[in-house]
């Protein structure tokens, strides 16, 4: 996932500027410098959100993605257990 020039409590703020009454999402968009998909990408995924649950929301997203590899891992460990102990040395 690349890296934003904005922080998450940036892309709140923005996507609950875009969803107030009186601004188009291209006016919104425009003012910030990004693309009107980029905002409706941000809307699908922050909407609702409060800044610190956005905070919260990418260290848990951090901790589930090293949770896999590690489960990977293990279970690759657990295969080449099981591989050897069916030789029969």
């Amino acid at each position: 996932m690349r890296k934003s020039r904005f922080t998450e409590e940036q892309i709140v703020a923005i996507v609950r500027e875009s969803e107030r009454e009186g601004m188009t999402v291209a006016q919104v968009a425009k003012k910030h410098g990004i693309t009107e998909t980029t905002l409706f990408r941000w809307r699908k995924r922050f909407s609702g959100l409060a800044p610190n649950q956005a905070t919260e929301l990418r260290q848990l997203q951090h901790e589930n993605a090293r949770l896999k590899k590690v489960v990977a891992q293990l279970t690759l460990d657990v295969d080449i257990l099981k591989e050897i102990n069916a030789k029969k040395w």
